[in-house]
């Protein structure tokens, strides 16, 4: 069960790094376009910053799932590989559970923040693009990091009860 649980976290998590990566390209085209056009043409992209801006918040949003599968995070393992493996799944579990809580909590919040952005009416500076379908997308970007936490915990908890 799990692995079919793990491999929907993936794809999911995969289909979200392919938005994060078309982000990356709007902000290179966005910045090449708008460099030849003030400096040839004397004619900047209006809003340029704003775009590459959110691209930016967009590209690290959504690609953070797949380098949290991919295992490319930093982590500190100094002295786990001198404990025993379930003392080491223990451990793991209360990190775990910890980084969950964090991203649920980062989730609920950004919900709250994109429905309070929604109803200021708050936009970027220039040129008037809306901030709070940006808060709600990066909170959805995060589901695929909470469930790959969850299933964390999972088989962390597996491991204990197979010791």
């Amino acid at each position: 069960m799990t692995a079919r649980f793990e491999r929907f976290v993936e794809v999911f998590s995969n289909w979200l790094a392919w938005i994060g990566l078309a982000s990356l390209v709007i902000m290179m085209a966005i910045t090449c376009i708008d460099v030849i056009g003030a400096k040839l043409f004397l004619r900047p992209v209006f809003g340029a910053i704003d775009i590459v801006m959110l691209a930016q918040l967009v590209a690290i949003a959504f690609g953070g799932s797949a380098t949290l599968i991919l295992g490319r995070h930093v982590q500190v393992e100094i002295f786990m590989f001198l404990v025993p493996e379930r003392v080491r799944a223990v451990v793991d579990i209360f990190v775990y559970l910890l980084c969950f809580a964090l991203f649920a909590l980062i989730v609920w919040r950004l919900i709250i923040y994109g429905h309070i952005m929604q109803s200021g009416g708050e936009t970027s500076s220039t040129a008037r693009i809306p901030l709070y379908p940006l808060a709600y997308s990066i909170s959805f970007a995060c589901i695929p990091i909470s469930l790959k936490l969850f299933l964390e915990i999972i088989n962390s908890i597996l491991k204990v009860a197979k010791k």
